[in-house]
């Protein structure tokens, strides 16, 4: 089906791409790391509860801890081996999670669920959480949840922007597994009982637009390369111009929205009962050696993907677990992925803001380019001086989807992000 072009976003940014540093680079697979590190915070919601125990022999894609909730999921293992310790250790945002190390025993011994052949609705629901695939856009929202909407939808949206600057994985997803990602939809449509399948994909991937092309059945969309384009509530805009108010969810405008690598993920986990134990990753930025798309088990030290992608050209300004805009600056490689992980990014002095901040210019440039049209500058104030209720109601800091455009328009390089996520935090609290 011919693309059409999709609605100009309000307000926004167009960063440096920087994706030519991976886009070209086919999706390898690391070789199982002889450890890895599976946090059992892999969701939105309570981390999830072991069921295995220290000294457990365990195969790949065996549950190794169980949902705690609704908005919970199952952890698998990513390797066989030995779970050789529980134990909480600092995780990438600072707080405390708990841990379960497996070593690996070099069996290769894997779990699978059963395949499903022409699957009902209820299957494929129940396929999906007993998989615990999550959304892997980057909130890791359960995916169960999402296909049991509160109310009707007639359109389910797959978000192929990756606006993110350097990330490309989702980029070589789609050129590479283009039917997957198409029968996962589908397994998707069938479970929402929606009418119809929309993907988005920015205009700076051609060639991902043309693949999807060639299905009667998926309607695809072009969208201006214009940053947060992946948002939600801006892809929903920009794809069917429906607007979705504040407090309210995509599902409220009839529309659900699940990335291409979830519809993917869901694809295997019908057609070869495969849980979420691995995803694709994009290691790049200017301070390492051969950026590339990498196929990383779940749990995988940050040091071995950038050993895989040839180590450091030059010493790293800032090393960052995500995307540039969203993602956490991290102190060394001594962290793990996790199912939402979708880059590591190792950037140089001139790819990297190391400036110190200074006090609010009060010039209005991070309202101006605030996509949710909110008042960052006023969350900071008042974060600042520690009155979290004043900055979440004159900031509207509950409202912001955490896109990180105010920090990068900032002439002052104030500390937005944080403050709004601070403000969240305290207000959560309470």
């Amino acid at each position: 089906m011919k693309a059409i072009q999709g609605k100009r976003l309000f307000a926004g940014i167009h960063p440096h791409g920087r994706k030519q540093l991976s886009s070209g680079r086919a999706l390898e697979q690391l070789p199982p790391p002889e450890e890895v590190c599976i946090s059992l915070s892999q969701s939105l919601g309570r981390p999830a509860l072991p069921c295995v125990e220290k000294g457990a022999k365990v195969k790949r894609g065996e549950c190794i801890a169980k949902a705690d909730g609704a908005i919970s999921s199952d952890v698998f293992a990513s390797i066989a081996g030995e779970v050789i310790d529980i134990r909480t250790m600092t995780a990438q945002g600072g707080g405390e999670e708990t841990f379960l190390v497996i070593k690996a025993d070099q069996s290769g011994e894997e779990f699978r669920f059963p395949a499903l052949s022409d699957p009902t609705p209820e299957e494929i629901r129940a396929r999906v959480k007993e998989c615990g695939i999550v959304g892997l856009g980057g909130a890791g929202f359960p995916t169960a949840v999402k296909l049991s909407p509160p109310c009707p939808v007639d359109t389910l949206i797959l978000n192929g922007a990756e606006c993110e600057p350097y990330l490309t994985c989702d980029h070589r997803l789609m050129l590479e597994f283009t039917d997957e990602i198409v029968r996962g939809a589908r397994y998707l449509k069938q479970a929402l009982d929606c009418k119809r399948i929309i993907i988005g994909i920015e205009d700076n991937k051609p060639d991902c637009i043309s693949a999807f092309e060639r299905y009667p059945d998926i309607a695809v969309v072009r969208l201006r390369k214009q940053y947060p384009m992946g948002g939600e509530k801006q892809l929903v805009y920009s794809a069917t111009g429906r607007k979705i108010r504040p407090g309210k969810l995509p599902a409220d405008a009839g529309v659900v929205v699940q990335n291409v690598a979830t519809a993917f993920a869901v694809c295997e986990a019908v057609e070869q009962g495969k849980p979420l134990y691995e995803r694709a990753v994009t290691v790049s930025g200017g301070a390492v050696n051969e950026p590339k798309n990498v196929w990383t088990p779940v749990g995988t030290p940050l040091s071995a993907l950038v050993s895989f992608a040839g180590g450091e050209k030059t010493s790293p300004s800032k090393i960052v677990q995500g995307g540039p805009m969203t993602g956490i600056a991290l102190p060394s490689y001594d962290f793990y992925t996790h199912k939402t992980t979708s880059g590591v990014l190792l950037l140089d002095e001139k790819e990297a803001s190391l400036s110190e901040p200074s006090p609010c210019l009060s010039c209005g440039k991070c309202a101006d380019a605030c996509p949710m049209l909110l008042m960052p500058m006023q969350t900071d104030f008042y974060a600042e001086a520690g009155d979290y209720e004043a900055a979440a109601k004159q900031g509207g800091a509950l409202h912001c989807i955490e896109c990180g455009v105010c920090a990068y328009v900032c002439p002052a390089r104030r500390p937005l992000i944080q403050s709004i996520r601070k403000t969240k935090q305290e207000m959560r609290k309470k």
